[in-house]
C-alpha cells in the first residue's frame, strides 16, 4: 500500500471525480461571489474613508476604489446584507470542506510544475485553499468568540478576502468551462471516462455510498447549519440560532428586551457617571459648545423612529421604537441651521472597540437619526446605552454609539 500522499495510489476514495468536484465548484462559484460582494458592502457601511476612527484598514490604497457614502435607505439594508453574509458563510462551510477534500490529491501531484502555466495554476490553487480556509476560520471566530485571533479582524479579513477572491476568480476562469462541460456530458456512473482523464484514483476502494449520496450528505449538513443560524435575524426563530450566540442570547423581557453585544459593565460604565446629576452631553461645532443634561434634552422637541440594530456578527433585532432628539436638531444648536455636517460621536465606554465613531452628513440629516433617550416607551436601560445613545437607519450596530458623552459637528 502506498504510504506517501505524493503517490496517486495513496488516494483511493471512489467518490473523488470530475462530477462531484464540478457540482461543488458551481455551488461555490455562486455562493462565494455573494459572500465577497456582501463583505465589501459591510466594509463600506463603516464609512472607512470618513475618519481614521472608522477605518481599521490603513493603507488599503486602490482596494478601496468602490467605497461610497453608505445610504440610510432602506433602513434594514445592513441587517439584510450582513445577515446574508454571515448566514451564507456558515452554510457554505460543508461545501467548502467537501470541495477541498475532492481536490486535495492535486496539491500532491508531481512534478510540482510541468510548465509556467501549470506553475501559475498551482500557485493560484495554494492561494485559493489557504485563503479560503483563512477567511472562513477568521469569520467564524468573529461570529462565535468575539474574534480570538492574533491581529485586528478588519484588516486581516479585508486583505484576506481580496487575496482569496483573486485566486478564486483566476481558478474560476480556468475551470468553469470544464465544470460546465462535465455537468452536461458526464454522469455519475461513467467512472471509466473519469479514470481515462485522471479524475478518479487509479485503484479506488469499493464504494460504500454513491456520489449523489455524498452530495446529499453535504447538502444536508449545509441545510442544518442554515437552520441553526438564520434565526439570528428572525424574532420568532431566535431559539434555533445555535450557531449565532449573540442573536440567540436571552435578552430578557420588557421594553429593553432585545439583543446587545456589549454590556455597561463590560464597557466600564458606572451608574454614578450616568446619573442625571453627573452626566452632561457636550455638543460642539462652529466654535460653539453647548452642554445639556438629560432633563434638558427631554425638554427639546422629541421624535420617534422604528429601527433595528444589526451587527457585524450577523445578528439583528426587529424594529424597536426609539424616541429622542434628532441629530440634525442638535447640529442646529451649534450653528448648523441648514444642511448638517459630519459628526464625531464619543462614548463614555472604557473597554471595547469603537469608543468613538464618525457619521456622514447624510446620516446626520436623516430625520430618523436620533440621539435616543427612550426605547419602546421607557428610558434606555444601562446595557442599551443610558443615558443617551445614537440610532441611525441602516448603520452597523457599532456606529449606533451607546453612552454618548460628546458630539462634535464639522470637519473630522
Amino acid at each position: 500500500m502506498a504510504r506517501s500522499p505524493f503517490s496517486p495510489s495513496f488516494w483511493r476514495s471512489p467518490l473523488r471525480g470530475a462530477w462531484l468536484t464540478s457540482v461543488l465548484g458551481v455551488v461555490l462559484l455562486g455562493g462565494i461571489t455573494v459572500l465577497f460582494v456582501t463583505g465589501l458592502l459591510s466594509y463600506a457601511a463603516y464609512n472607512p474613508d470618513l475618519s481614521p476612527v472608522n477605518d481599521q484598514t490603513p493603507g488599503k490604497g486602490f482596494l478601496g476604489f468602490y467605497l461610497f457614502a453608505w445610504p440610510t435607505d432602506p433602513h434594514w439594508l445592513y441587517r439584510l446584507t450582513q445577515g446574508v453574509h454571515v448566514t451564507l458563510g456558515i452554510t457554505l462551510i460543508p461545501v467548502l470542506l467537501a470541495k477541498l477534500w475532492s481536490v486535495v490529491p492535486k496539491l500532491f501531484t508531481l512534478p510540482p510544475a510541468r510548465s509556467l502555466a501549470h506553475a501559475l495554476e498551482r500557485i493560484s490553487l495554494l492561494l485559493l485553499v489557504g485563503g479560503g480556509l483563512f477567511e472562513f476560520v477568521t469569520g467564524v471566530l468573529n461570529v462565535q468568540l468575539d474574534y480570538l485571533f492574533p491581529g485586528s479582524f478588519y484588516p486581516l479579513h479585508f486583505y484576506g478576502a481580496w487575496v482569496f477572491f483573486a485566486a478564486f476568480l483566476a481558478h474560476a476562469v480556468l475551470k468553469t468551462p470544464t465544470a460546465w462541460r462535465t455537468l452536461r456530458h458526464l454522469r455519475e456512473e461513467t467512472t471509466e471516462t473519469e479514470k481515462a482523464t485522471g479524475s478518479t484514483p487509479p485503484d479506488p476502494h469499493p464504494p460504500t455510498v454513491s456520489r449523489r449520496g455524498a452530495l446529499g450528505l453535504v447538502g444536508g449538513s449545509s441545510l442544518l447549519l442554515f437552520a441553526t443560524t438564520v434565526g439570528q435575524d428572525v424574532d420568532g426563530l431566535r431559539w434555533t440560532a445555535l450557531f449565532a450566540p449573540h442573536g440567540r442570547r436571552d435578552p430578557g423581557s420588557g421594553p429593553g428586551g432585545f439583543q446587545i453585544n456589549k454590556t455597561a459593565a463590560y464597557a466600564g460604565i458606572s451608574p454614578a457617571e450616568t446619573s442625571d446629576e453627573a452626566w452632561r452631553l457636550v455638543v460642539t461645532g462652529r466654535g460653539r459648545t453647548v452642554r445639556l443634561s438629560r432633563p434638558e434634552l427631554l425638554r427639546l422637541p422629541l421624535h420617534s423612529s422604528a429601527l433595528p440594530i444589526a451587527c457585524v456578527e450577523g445578528w439583528s433585532t426587529g424594529d424597536q421604537w426609539w424616541r429622542g432628539v434628532r441629530l440634525r436638531d442638535l447640529a442646529a444648536l451649534v450653528g448648523y441651521d441648514g444642511d448638517p455636517p459630519d459628526v464625531l460621536v464619543e462614548s463614555l465606554q472604557r473597554h471595547g472597540a469603537f469608543r468613538r465613531a464618525a457619521l456622514r452628513a447624510n446620516q446626520v440629516a436623516d430625520p430618523r437619526s436620533l440621539l435616543a433617550l427612550l426605547v419602546n416607551g421607557e428610558d434606555l436601560t444601562p446595557d442599551h446605552g443610558h443615558p443617551a445613545r445614537v440610532i441611525v437607519p441602516a448603520a452597523p450596530g457599532v456606529l449606533n454609539t451607546k453612552w454618548v458623552a460628546r458630539l462634535t459637528f464639522g470637519d473630522l
